[in-house]
């Protein structure tokens, strides 16, 4: 490509003729000089048209809106006077300071990471920059569902990141997991490792679209189904070509589950069950081809029914603060009919199917949080440094530097803590997690989302105007001010999860003196 000097941009410095430099590069700007979206003054004020507008351009805009317009590239600019801004590569590591958890930084060590899981890693990353990323941001607001090619995609034997997203298990058994990963040593790190990887997207309605009702909706088919049922319903779902959700919440129960009404009573011949009843706040419900759903198949008995989508089930779109690419929905149960066989754990025993699936779920929100956390910190610190008010960068107030230390100290904490938890999953049976980790999980996931509150509200204090408004320099920021409750609202309320916790510590606690 050509090179000019310094010198030869500046000649270019009027309307008709107007070049300019972003980040080492030359610009012929001249017929989009009417086109631009702030006016044609702001390129042809001093220092822009004709110089370098570096500096200018990323206080304004984000990186990614140089791709739209590299057809006015024309040129490098021969003698640049300082360095060039670190753009962000796709399928790369962040160089910010701890933008990545630390088992990812190269001078760390750290006990729990294998190569194995840093070769997924880096596959991940690829993947999800590379195929998802623009498509994210295109459908969160747009607020269409992911595409058909990308489920499939995903559940392709290329990739098999749906199968990967359920955890280790015996449906990982013959499958080619991307970075050469075996599936006899695939553990919950490995899982980790993949949620986190699709968290930083960015786009947190069209994530819950992207399969999140399986990751809660298909456990007890793993977990409880018959052979017969896995057959027919795991290959299709895998692949990305059939969804599940998972149907517990009601409008008059949410956190209750003992309180739902939906109920299923069996046929004269025995064969069936009959379920009426409606549920409520279910994620990517209004696509989903089955329903892992909670009845109530007696007075004081609750029972998991797979129940596969007929006429007789009905699906509404439920509009909330995220992007309704999440399929979030209203479901009615018209007096469905469903298989007898399709009562995963036996009749009445629905409560340990829903309390042992809670487990894995709350696992997995709060690799979500975690990661989510540790964006919105990275996006923040780099603001802190390229935003200047009154002729100072952000990041020389103390009072900035003070929220930041705040931020990274609850996003560190929280990762290190997860990381033991993900550890004792490890080492223990799914039954064992059930029993031991139900309270600690609990804990763990009140904390982090009680801090992703307290991080958001810091950084939305950092980016001022553009912290809540759509688009733009703080896109990630506005999102997250947005739907952070989520969070603390779904696989059980931070309230509930506290108390909870701390009934389990106190099932065991001894008699004691001071």
């Amino acid at each position: 490509m050509k090179s000019f000097t310094a010198a030869e941009v500046s000649k270019h410095n009027k309307e008709e003729d107007l070049w300019t430099v972003i980040n080492g590069d030359v610009y012929d700007l001249s017929r989009f000089v009417d086109m631009h979206p702030g006016g044609s003054g702001v390129l042809l004020a001093s220092g822009i048209a004709g110089g370098d507008s570096s500096e200018a351009f990323f206080s304004l805009h984000r990186s990614d809106v140089l791709l739209r317009y590299q057809r006015y590239k024309i040129g490098i600019l021969a003698d640049p006077a300082s360095s060039p801004y670190l753009l962000p590569i796709a399928g790369e590591l962040s160089k910010v300071p701890s933008a990545e958890p630390p088992w990812l930084v190269p001078t760390f060590q750290s006990p729990y990471f294998k190569d194995s899981h840093r070769a997924l890693q880096k596959e991940m990353r690829f993947f999800f920059d590379t195929y998802v990323k623009k498509e994210a941001r295109e459908r969160e607001v747009s607020h269409e569902p992911p595409s058909k090619e990308l489920m499939e995609l995903m559940g392709s034997p290329r990739w098999e990141i749906n199968a990967m997203r359920m955890g280790p298990g015996k449906h990982l058994q013959g499958r080619k997991l991307p970075g050469g990963v075996s599936p006899n040593e695939f553990d919950y790190f490995h899982e980790m490792v993949v949620v986190q990887e699709l968290v930083r997207i960015g786009s947190p309605g069209y994530m819950a679209g992207l399969q999140a009702g399986m990751v809660i909706g298909l456990p007890p088919v793993l977990n409880y189904g018959t052979e017969k049922m896995k057959a027919e319903v795991l290959p299709q779902i895998l692949a990305g070509r059939k969804f599940i959700s998972l149907a517990i919440s009601e409008a008059a129960a949410g956190s209750d589950v003992q309180g739902m009404t939906t109920r299923a009573t069996k046929t004269a011949d025995g064969k069936f069950y009959e379920v009426t009843g409606t549920k409520k706040w279910i994620t990517c419900g209004h696509r989903s081809d089955y329903f892992m759903t909670g009845v109530r198949t007696g007075d004081r008995q609750l029972s998991m029914l797979l129940i596969p989508r007929t006429d007789r089930v009905e699906t509404k779109i439920i509009k909330t603060s995220y992007s309704h690419a999440a399929g979030t929905a209203f479901v009615t149960f018209d007096k469905a009919l469903v298989p007898v066989e399709n009562c995963l754990g036996g009749e009445g025993n629905g409560i340990k199917v829903i309390l042992s699936n809670f487990n894995h779920e709350r696992a997995v929100i709060c690799h979500r949080i975690a990661r989510q956390s540790r964006t919105i910190y990275e996006e923040t610190m780099k603001w802190a440094h390229l935003r200047k008010v009154f002729g100072k960068p952000l990041i020389e107030n103390p009072v900035i530097r003070q929220k930041l230390a705040k931020m990274l100290a609850k996003v560190d904490a929280g990762q290190a803590w997860l990381e033991h938890i993900v550890y004792q999953m490890c080492n223990m049976t799914y039954e064992e997690q059930a029993k031991r980790l139900a309270g600690p999980m609990a804990l763990l996931k009140f904390y982090l989302s009680r801090s992703q509150g307290e991080i958001v509200d810091d950084a939305v204090q950092i980016w001022g105007g553009r912290g809540i408004t759509q688009g733009g320099m703080g896109v990630y920021i506005e999102q997250a001010q947005r739907t952070f409750k989520f969070d603390s609202i779904l696989g059980g309320s931070e309230e509930v999860l506290a108390d909870l916790g701390v009934r389990q510590a106190s099932k065991i606690m001894p008699k004691a003196v001071l």
